[in-house]
């Protein structure tokens, strides 16, 4: 590769920028590094496993949120439209929590999209427009699925003695998921819009 480059009249040596840089990996997906935090190796391993499957569901599921933010119809657009985009925005703060925390264990947060679609366990919707009762289906069993396999590990977390671990998952995941769940099942409860009997 090409590293230096003669000046010529119009552009200057020094400014030019280097591009397309290839190197081996500093660290490999699944393999830690050890920094002093008084944690095991077992409880970093086990933690980075667990908030790396959270982490790609709540990946997945923050798309989920904006797919049908874009695709929702009927009656409920407005309010569904700007429910959709605010629980999309809390789950894109937990992506980044749970990414961090990840990083802060010694691992590798899962990033790229279809590492993300290759480790997550919901359901792939279809890429046309679903009505609103299955967009809400969709969401509510996405969050149950993230509920479900945060409860496991945040136990596991405490077993282990990694607290940092457990109060993300308590504090923000299963919280946050608990808030959006109430508010998406209030959405399919049968009740008429404009009479009552």
């Amino acid at each position: 590769m090409e590293t230096t480059r003669k000046a010529n009249g119009n552009e200057s040596a020094g400014a030019q920028p280097t591009v397309h840089w290839r190197a081996a990996e500093l660290q490999p997906y699944g393999k830690l590094v050890r920094y002093p935090l008084g944690l095991s190796d077992e409880a970093r391993t086990a933690s980075v496993e667990a908030l790396n499957q959270v982490l790609a569901d709540t990946a997945v599921l923050r798309d989920l949120y904006k797919k049908h933010h874009w695709q929702v119809a009927g009656p409920t657009f407005y309010q569904l439209h700007l429910l959709f985009d605010k629980h999309h925005n809390e789950q894109r703060e937990l992506v980044d929590q749970l990414a961090e925390r990840v990083q802060i264990l010694g691992g590798i947060a899962i990033a790229m999209p279809q590492d993300v679609a290759e480790k997550t366990q919901l359901e792939r919707p279809p890429r046309g427009r679903e009505p609103v009762p299955v967009q809400l289906s969709r969401l509510i069993e996405a969050h149950e699925r993230i509920l479900t396999g945060a409860r496991v590990a945040a136990r596991r977390a405490t077993e282990l003695g990694d607290d940092g671990t457990n109060d993300l998952l308590v504090s923000d995941v299963i919280r946050t998921n608990e808030m959006h769940v109430w508010f998406l099942s209030e959405h399919l409860v049968e009740q008429p819009l404009t009479h009552t009997e």
